[in-house]
């Protein structure tokens, strides 16, 4: 056989071979899923992610007549289980329940990117919004946004705000805070929200950005004074509070979301069965009756409308985290 004939020959094999695998997609999409789904939560057990994605699993298992197993992939905030997901095989059975952390404050605060948030993910469905709160130590003499803000500006070396850590979203919120109300308050980043919780309480710091579902129970004690929300709208939980826009921040959003991500190149057929398994959980009764147990509000969205939101959280992000100077290697 020449050097030319023997080109053409694995040109024609090569050409057969990838006319074989495209014919093949549509075939497997409709045969998806064959065998168990794992979903990768990319943080520890017991976190709201991980209550989230137990609660989505279990009902999109009914629906899809496979198993969907919940795997715990820690590190690097999130980025870790992140990464491993951008990197699996694009056919459905290993797929990512991400957060605002994963997609948009991770990428933008890592030295070292080990994903491109937009491109390496094939999105399938922003699942549920979890409101943070803005609360106070019962003694700071502020009940409202204008009077925090009053105080604040009235000594602006005094107060402390504390979080679960540098670079987190309840940190950000606290950066975004500062930023739009023209105010300071010094940073203080404890590992988790619990032990900053106790120091709040206990008075030791005054102020804290938190998730809502973490410092509910403090609330309705009245060891903590919940000032607002910070979500766009008011949290069903809690209809007396109000939103931190409400309070003379127009604008002001922040909130940790719960979506579904795929591998990058994922068939469009089997993305469409999985948002559409993941929005019939959404939509169930039961599900939804857990999911407000902690002020989770569910959304439900289409592949297209995910993606978008991505691109506008990384947008309002980059500012605040420029501003704050949060850099992580």
């Amino acid at each position: 056989m020449t050097e030319t004939t023997r080109r053409q020959a694995l040109l024609i094999s090569a050409t057969l071979l990838a006319g074989t695998a495209f014919g093949l997609t549509p075939a497997l999409a409709q045969t998806f899923p064959a065998r168990p789904i794992t979903m990768v939560v990319p943080f520890a057990a017991g976190g709201s992610t991980d209550v989230v994605a137990r609660i989505i699993a279990q009902k999109m298992s009914e629906g899809l007549g496979q198993q969907v197993i919940v795997e715990n992939v820690a590190g690097a905030g999130g980025s870790t289980g992140a990464a491993r997901v951008a990197k699996a095989e694009p056919d459905g059975y290993t797929i990512l329940m991400g957060t605002v952390a994963t997609h948009a404050l991770n990428p933008l605060m890592l030295k070292r990117k080990p994903y491109d948030a937009v491109t390496d993910f094939t999105p399938i469905s922003l699942l549920v919004v979890v409101p943070n709160v803005l609360v106070v130590h019962p003694s700071l003499p502020a009940k409202t946004v204008p009077e925090l803000i009053a105080l604040l500006k009235a000594d602006p070396s005094k107060y402390n705000y504390a979080s679960s850590g540098v670079g987190t979203p309840l940190h950000l919120s606290g950066e975004l805070f500062k930023t739009m109300a023209k105010v300071n308050m010094q940073h203080i980043a404890y590992r988790g929200a619990g032990p900053a919780l106790n120091d709040v309480v206990a008075g030791q710091v005054p102020i804290m950005f938190d998730n809502l579902p973490s410092s509910s129970e403090f609330i309705r004690a009245g060891t903590l004074r919940g000032i607002a929300v910070t979500t766009k709208e008011r949290a069903p939980s809690f209809p007396d509070m109000p939103t931190i826009a409400e309070g003379g921040l127009s604008g002001y959003e922040t909130y940790t979301w719960n979506a579904l991500f795929a591998p990058p190149k994922t068939p469009k057929e089997i993305v469409d069965r999985l948002n559409a398994e993941a929005l019939k959980a959404v939509k169930d009764p039961a599900v939804q009756e857990r999911l407000k147990t902690f002020s989770a509000t569910v959304v439900g969205s289409t592949p297209e409308a995910l993606g978008e939101h991505v691109k506008a959280e990384i947008a309002k992000w980059t500012p605040v985290v420029k501003e704050a100077g949060v850099q992580i290697d």
